[in-house]
């Protein structure tokens, strides 16, 4: 999307179900896992850039023997960043000790990063933080290895200062309150919990100290501690974590929101927030490739044994809808059909715009990731044309030469990419006239394609504040002189604040809010702010299982088309020449288009969950009250 959106996170886990010895026989390393773990994040990177972690766990090394490892890093290209770091340190001891790069068992006692276990992740900084403090993943540390764990997600409560509440009341003091650290601090409590209920059975059965560690790590039960540490989560979530003795788990929330997929052969159990990079990766079929059911989590225990267990009663399913139209990677074969889609059902109102005059209409996208959605607009349009050369054709009959038969043949719709971005331009001057100039060089545009009677039709996966599109892509656009540019969005208005991993959270962001403000100022019904307002506020002590969202009354009194006319008013500035026109995609064709990725909160204010409500009232407070914080 023109306008930067940041995503929360990527998560990445693999679990080898052999003896090390068997990856170095049949595949040369015992490597073998940390390859694939720097696969897997690399091949995610889209998910996060502002830093990246990994952690592993060794199986049966002795005590003494670090069996924990891990490195995180918050520099600039943080995945090379912690690669390059393990990387040196192993080829520190190759050099130091040649004579043992096939001995796997010398290996594992003497350097880190090799072991049975390990869990990735990479995040985008939101709320203003990407200390290393910050970057995943989170470790929860104890002499007992059973106690130990380690927690990373792709994920945002909507509810931490409740769940930070829940961690006094047990009489804890957490550092932070932070939803991460609350969440793992919840973990941690039920599996020492769990941990002591183990032991004094144990113990009960004539069994000592020393011994009775074995036998907590197979009878621990790790779906009973994820039901009690779960049980007042809301929020959208993936969330993986690891137990020092070797269990592993990923756990979905029950509305599906933030995805997970996973594989399973009786070499490997993988884990990824998305689809194709495991397929790569792995080099398996899409079949192969599992999502794992909301409300559920994938559990391995260390003895190998796979289950899929119940957590949480399912929700309906709102998976992320904005995961399919620009966060996801474009690779995988659902994704790429549906942002074709996307593209295919909003020309119909592109037609409209341009009076059905194909022949006069130039199609370009911008940026780069909204290419797929522009492949199906082309497709529509060729399917238009294809419509109009036949019916030209049936017209004519015999009359008809061949000559002028082929001339009717050759028309196509004209495609053209029209911008491209100058990835080296930074933005680096901080007053605010010099950042605009700057701005609208990011981009520069292909001359000499656009006639000055032609219409511009640019298509974008989405748009929420556009300021890039008013500072910069509009007015590059402009200097091609066509008659008008008609800006399409693939994807409906943001209207609301995302609250479950996506960066999008003040209500005065929104380009579609305030147009559907300036819209009440001119009709005289400003005082709606007013009255939604005191109705956020009279709702604030109320259990989120009884609050509703009153920020809707703010856009009832329009149609989309209002809006969307109000936001073309609002790009088009003094210096340009050309008539601007914007087109949103429908509520009802993205659902179309992603059949089974319903979440559409940010465009309908429908919130899978009770917290999403109480998050977009307090969002619409702090914007009256003229806070700048964030609502969850």
């Amino acid at each position: 999307m023109s306008d930067a959106i940041k995503h929360e996170c990527g998560i990445a886990m693999v679990r080898l179900l052999k003896p090390l010895q068997y990856y170095k026989d049949k595949y040369g390393t015992a490597f073998y896992g940390l390859n694939k773990m720097y696969l897997l994040m690399e091949k995610q990177h889209n998910r996060g850039q502002d830093g990246a972690g990994l952690a592993s766990i060794k199986f049966d090394v002795n005590p003494g023997i670090r069996y924990i490892s891990r490195i995180r890093s918050n520099k600039a290209h943080p995945i090379q960043d912690i690669f390059s770091q393990i990387d040196e340190r192993l080829n520190d001891f190759t050099t130091r000790f040649p004579d043992k790069k096939d001995d796997v068992q010398w290996q594992v006692n003497n350097l880190p990063y090799i072991g049975n276990l390990f869990l990735g992740h990479v995040r985008y900084g939101t709320f203003g933080k990407n200390s290393i403090e910050s970057v995943h993943p989170f470790l929860r540390q104890s002499n007992w290895m059973h106690k130990s764990l380690i927690v990373a997600g792709n994920f945002n409560m909507t509810n931490s200062l409740r769940l930070f509440n829940d961690l006094v009341e047990l009489g804890q003091h957490p550092k932070e309150m932070t939803d991460t650290v609350t969440v793992m601090e919840k973990m941690g409590h039920f599996i020492d919990d769990e941990v002591a209920e183990l032991y004094q059975e144990i113990k009960s059965e004539g069994i000592g100290k020393k011994e009775a560690s074995p036998l907590i790590e197979q009878r621990i039960n790790i779906q009973k501690i994820l039901k009690k540490s779960a049980k007042n989560w809301d929020g959208g979530y993936a969330m993986a974590g690891l137990l020092g003795h070797g269990d592993a788990f990923v756990l979905r929330d029950p509305a599906g929101i933030r995805p997970a997929f996973y594989y399973v052969d009786d070499e490997v159990v993988v884990v990824a927030s998305e689809r194709p990079v495991i397929q790569t990766v792995f080099n398996v079929a899409i079949n192969d490739v599992k999502e794992l059911e909301r409300g559920h989590a994938l559990i391995i225990k260390r003895n190998g044994k796979i289950s899929i267990d119940e957590i949480k009663e399912q929700l309906p399913k709102k998976s992320c809808s904005f995961e399919r139209i620009y966060f996801s990677r474009g690779s995988d074969a659902d994704i790429y059909t549906e942002r074709k889609n996307l593209g295919k059902l909003v020309f119909p109102q592109i037609l409209k715009k341009i009076n059905n005059d194909i022949k006069n209409t130039v199609f370009s996208y911008i940026p780069n990731t909204a290419e797929t959605s522009f492949y199906g607009m082309r497709e529509a349009a060729e399917d238009f044309l294809n419509l109009q050369k036949t019916e030209a054709i049936l017209k004519g009959q015999r009359s008809l030469s061949a000559e002028a038969v082929t001339k009717i043949l050759a028309e196509r719709p004209r495609v053209e990419k029209l911008a491209v971005k100058d990835a080296k331009l930074r933005t680096f001057i901080a007053d605010d006239s010099s950042r605009d100039d700057l701005v609208a060089h990011v981009y520069d545009v292909t001359y000499g394609i656009v006639k000055p009677n032609d219409n511009l039709v640019v298509i974008d996966d989405s748009i929420v504040r556009g300021t890039t599109l008013k500072k910069s892509i509009i007015k590059i656009l402009d200097r091609l002189n066509p008659k008008k540019i008609i800006i399409v969005s693939s994807a409906p208005q943001i209207r609301y604040p995302d609250c479950y991993g996506i960066d999008m959270a003040k209500m005065g962001d929104f380009i579609a809010f305030r147009a559907a403000l300036a819209l009440l100022k001119e009709v005289d019904r400003y005082h709606i702010v007013e009255e939604v307002y005191k109705s956020c506020k009279q709702q604030q002590d109320l259990e989120d299982i009884a609050v509703k969202n009153a920020v809707k009354e703010i856009y009832n009194l329009f149609t989309d088309e209002q809006i969307s006319d109000k936001i073309a008013e609002m790009l088009k500035t003094d210096d340009i020449s050309a008539e601007i026109e914007v087109v949103f995609q429908s509520v009802e064709n993205l659902h179309k288009a992603c059949p089974n990725h319903l979440g559409d909160w940010y465009f309908t204010g429908n919130y899978p969950t009770p917290g999403g409500n109480r998050v977009v009232n307090d969002a619409f407070i702090n914007f009256y009250e003229g806070k700048s914080g964030r609502a969850y």
